[in-house]
């Protein structure tokens, strides 16, 4: 399983490699509440401090990272990562995600992690895809459960953020035989194939 760079395009949402040119686009979409639970945060709130923020990313041997687009304007409006991508054992994680404000609870995120997953267990062959979120983030754990991942446990004392906090992370997963039923309620959910 090799996970190159690569642009999924959906009905709403377009994921492209993220690159340091997205400096700016990223800048207009985020604001600093969208970094509570991050492991990282852009170093400072302007365009530079975003582009260290995207070298950062590109700079992991194990990551890919995506700008989340609009389709129709190109606008970016966030980013996720496909990461810990574990070739030998045919799996890999979605995560570093961030969606700006105006667009969540909108079809964008579901969208997303449709195109992410579709291209990981039809494409790429990967017979498990997990995620984790901070314990303390219920938001991003019922978006989890809502798009149908099964949540597996909570890895106590996993990470240190930069301000000091030791986190809990909690785990979930789709595995290669649930992504058929998981896939036909995103299709469901979305109201069409993207």
């Amino acid at each position: 399983m090799v996970v190159e760079p690569v642009e999924l395009i959906g009905r709403t949402v377009r994921l492209s490699p993220l690159g340091v040119g997205d400096a700016a686009g990223l800048l207009r979409a985020a604001e600093p509440e969208l970094f509570k639970f991050a492991v990282v945060e852009p170093p400072t709130w302007d365009v530079e401090g975003f582009r260290r923020y995207i070298q950062w990313a590109l700079d992991m041997p194990d990551r890919r990272p995506f700008a989340v687009r609009m389709r129709e304007s190109d606008e970016v409006v966030g980013t996720t990562s496909y990461l810990d991508i574990r070739p030998a054992h045919r799996g890999l994680e979605m995560g570093y995600t961030w969606i700006a404000r105006a667009h969540q609870g909108t079809r964008v995120n579901p969208e997303t992690k449709y195109l992410m997953l579709r291209h990981a267990f039809e494409t790429l062959g990967a017979v498990r895809v997990q995620l984790k979120t901070d314990a303390r983030n219920l938001h991003s754990q019922r978006a989890m459960e809502k798009l149908g991942c099964h949540r597996e446990g909570v890895l106590r004392h996993h990470m240190i953020l930069p301000d000091g906090f030791i986190r809990d992370s909690v785990m979930y997963s789709i595995t290669n035989d649930e992504w058929p039923a998981v896939k036909s309620q995103l299709e469901r959910r979305l109201g069409s194939v993207p």
